[in-house]
């Protein structure tokens, strides 16, 4: 084997894009610390399931442990809680010349750059959804945008080189050179997603109330009051433009974006989010303390309240705690939270 690509984390984003490169024909290394997922996609084969497609690909796959060697692209997959456990243990494996290429939500950049540099980090936005299932099971619920880019806002010949890996993918991916806009335009709406997941409604179903539209506007407004302040005009993807719930910008603006929202998520398999996911089938801990929970840290530094967002990372503690249950009442309490 020459120099895979080395996927660590092989679950929802990282199995689905692994599988489509295997696939295509180029070496991939699957590391991942479920030891039955890892014998199921290096023997049966990895199944991606779903409208979009449906195949079955085996690839190579090992645990950290039985991880050997250094490799020049290591992507980065795995929950962004997880991401500072995994860093140590990637970085010994990570070639001196080579990347990270963080293929998650939330801004894990900033926390990968710190452990292995700046100049060893590439940024990445995923949109497209997807859920693991259980060992060698991943289902494959819609396509959605890739967006590839350096953090310092240049492109190379790596760059350019991850981008068309990417194209195997998604033919609509994206190359730019201002990662940070569509990282921080992801945030708003990832904010939301944590919200959808206070109950058990769909995310289309949450979309579509308007009793709830109270809340949808807050938490938008919130992040987009941040990413300015930060000097950061976040983009968005599809019908979601982040600048609809900028200061000053007409409720009518965003409240098209929460309907077109509503449209986009009812044409997916997968109707919740993987925050819910992580709450109601698979009772772990979610990706709140590190992803969504940054927001309000920031804004502090630049006196912006954040009510709405607060409230939903208290609220989704209480529920990781068992103090609270996924309910209309505690999406309620969200809604009484917010002036």
């Amino acid at each position: 084997m020459g120099d895979p690509i080395v996927i660590w984390g092989a679950g929802a984003i990282g199995g689905t894009l692994g599988a489509y490169w295997a696939r295509a024909g180029h070496e991939v290394l699957l590391v991942d610390t479920v030891a039955e997922h890892v014998e199921a996609c290096r023997t049966r084969g990895l199944h991606i399931f779903g409208p979009v497609e449906d195949f079955l690909q085996i690839i190579p796959a090992v645990t950290p442990a039985e991880l050997t060697g250094t490799y020049s692209r290591i992507v980065l997959a795995v929950k962004a809680q997880a991401t500072k456990d995994a860093l140590p243990m990637l970085a010994p494996h990570l070639a001196a010349d080579g990347y990270v290429f963080s293929a998650q939500n939330g801004l894990n950049e900033v926390e990968i750059a710190e452990a292995v540099g700046a100049e060893r980090t590439m940024g990445c936005f995923v949109n497209f959804s997807a859920d693991w299932h259980g060992p060698g099971e991943i289902l494959y619920g819609s396509r959605g945008s890739v967006v590839v880019g350096e953090i310092d806002g240049s492109i190379r010949d790596r760059t350019r080189a991850m981008f068309e890996l990417c194209k195997l993918f998604e033919p609509d991916a994206i190359l730019t050179d201002d990662i940070w806009a569509y990282l921080w335009g992801k945030m708003g709406y990832g904010a939301m997603l944590f919200a959808t997941a206070l109950n058990h409604d769909s995310m289309t179903e949450n979309f579509a109330d308007p009793a709830r539209m109270k809340a949808w506007l807050a938490l938008g407004r919130e992040v987009v009051a941040v990413a300015l302040a930060r000097g950061v005009t976040p983009r968005g993807f599809g019908g979601y433009d982040p600048m609809a719930f900028a200061p000053g910008r007409p409720d009518a603006d965003a409240i098209a974006v929460v309907r077109w929202l509503r449209e986009f998520t009812s044409q997916s398999a997968k109707t919740h989010s993987g925050i819910w996911r992580d709450l109601a089938v698979r009772k772990r801990r979610t990706e709140a303390a590190s992803q969504l929970n940054i927001t309000p840290r920031l804004a502090a530094e630049h006196g912006i309240a954040t009510p709405a967002l607060s409230a939903v990372g208290r609220l989704i503690a209480d529920i990781e705690e068992g103090r609270r249950e996924q309910s209309q009442e505690t999406f309620q309490a969200l809604l009484d939270a917010i002036p």
